[in-house]
């Protein structure tokens, strides 16, 4: 199920870049802080790097991205990255640390890779909705209407349509 709905996410984004023109990837957005789509999408990217680079020493710094312009500026470099993660998902659960440093302190805590993939998910959803404040600008673009949109919420919803 897990999977299913990172497919869908992540489906949903190549959806979108696939539309895409190279100025409307790297265009600054006035409502989200001169941010592009493209940075918004790089981070989603490399969150998801950070998860599968990490996997194997079993320490995930999700601050240690490697912060690769391409993936901002190039959308075909973006979908070919998206294509990878979609590729590699499909791991074993296995007990992780999270490791992140605060105020020069080293916190580690203790996770596991599902409870992983789903904070991607919902940090890849997170980032979807303030993509979507950028793409309501064009009127040249078409969007699921769940695009950006919690997964909960779309299930509150269909309870609340019944």
């Amino acid at each position: 199920m897990l999977i299913n709905s990172l497919n869908k996410a992540l489906n949903e984004l190549v959806s979108l870049l696939n539309q895409l023109s190279s100025d409307d990837f790297t265009s600054p957005c006035k409502a989200l802080s001169n941010s592009t789509i493209g940075e918004h999408t790089r981070h989603i990217i490399e969150m998801f790097q950070c998860l599968e680079n990490q996997y194997e020493s079993g320490v995930v710094n999700y601050d240690k991205r490697n912060r690769d312009y391409r993936i901002q500026s190039d959308t075909n470099f973006a979908l070919h990255c998206i294509a990878d993660i979609k590729s590699q998902l499909l791991k074993e659960d296995k007990k992780l640390k999270l490791q992140q440093f605060i105020d020069c302190e080293e916190i580690l805590i203790d996770s596991n890779y599902f409870r992983e993939l789903l904070y991607n998910l919902e940090h890849c959803i997170h980032h979807q909705a303030l993509i979507k404040v950028a793409v309501l600008q064009f009127d040249h673009l078409q969007i699921d209407d769940n695009f950006g949109v919690a997964r909960s919420t779309i299930e509150y919803r269909k309870q609340c349509a019944q």
